[in-house]
């Protein structure tokens, strides 16, 4: 059977990344291994310079799982490195020339928030799935988050993007994606019913109106808070926010080169000079 890893950037806690560990059983042998704390926001950190740890705990399912120390992308690199076998079979930790553990596709969430547009920069939930790409890995991506007009609890938004995952998951599996791909999924907070459907599209553009909140402590310090109103987006046909906005699941496309292949081709045509 395949073997799928599941993680998340809300922490192994959360009630989510349960229902999306639930839905994928039937796929293959899945693996959970996800912070031991909330990483929203955290974007794609790399733990080097201290030691990581992992732990088995068990879920309220009965389910064991594992708590890590690092952030989401450490948590996907723990487990392609084999970190779940060496815990399971201590006598091997000096063994020369382990292989690997082999994953066949990653897929983290539920975020319970969108991740759209230039949100996918700062997001622990994508950075997990990027994670995977650059260790070789396929993987898939899941948030959800609340759209005007409709109310839903949080077992349904979360069991709704369960039900994608489940789907998208299978599909990846049946046929792979294209290397270096992985796909983030957004799904809107409506009921089941009055979800439309999947549309692929492209990062829209988000809209943040952050402001800088000044304070000082009680010892005449200055700190300082980043806030703002909640951000936004640009509804534009075929984007992510459009797909929101029309009540479909957006799946966008994802890698990692952030090249701007066009523009590198006009600046080797000389469009641009540098100066000398």
């Amino acid at each position: 059977m395949p073997n799928i890893l599941v993680t998340n950037d809300d922490s192994v806690h959360a009630d989510s990344i349960r229902m999306l560990a639930a839905a994928l059983d039937d796929l293959g042998n899945v693996t959970v291994i996800a912070p031991e704390r909330n990483w929203s926001a955290s974007g794609h950190p790399k733990t080097l310079h201290k030691p990581l740890r992992m732990a088995p705990i068990v879920w309220p399912d009965g389910r064991r799982v594992y708590a890590c120390s690092g952030a989401p992308s450490d948590c996907v690199a723990l487990a392609i490195l084999g970190a779940p076998h060496r815990a399971e079979a201590p006598d091997l930790r000096r063994a020369a020339g382990e292989p690997e553990s082999a994953y066949d596709l990653v897929v983290s969430g539920v975020n319970d928030s969108f991740n759209l547009g230039c949100d996918v920069l700062y997001s622990g939930t994508v950075a997990a799935a990027m994670e995977s790409l650059v260790m070789g890995v396929p993987s898939i991506a899941f948030s959800t988050g609340a759209v005007d007009g409709f109310e839903i609890s949080d077992s349904d938004a979360w069991q709704n993007a369960a039900g994608y995952a489940r789907t998208l998951a299978a599909a990846a599996l049946e046929q792979p994606l294209p290397p270096q791909t992985m796909l983030n999924v957004n799904v809107p907070r409506r009921p089941a019913a009055e979800i439309h459907g999947q549309r692929y599209t492209f990062l829209g553009r988000r809209i943040y109106g952050d402001v800088l909140v000044a304070r000082d402590d009680p010892w005449g310090k200055p700190y300082y808070w980043i806030g703002g109103e909640v951000p936004t987006g640009i509804a534009e046909a075929g984007s992510d926010f459009g797909a929101i906005e029309s009540g479909y699941v957006s799946v966008s496309p994802l890698g990692i080169d952030l090249t701007r292949h066009e523009i590198l081709a006009d600046l080797n045509a000389g469009s641009w000079p540098l100066p000398k």
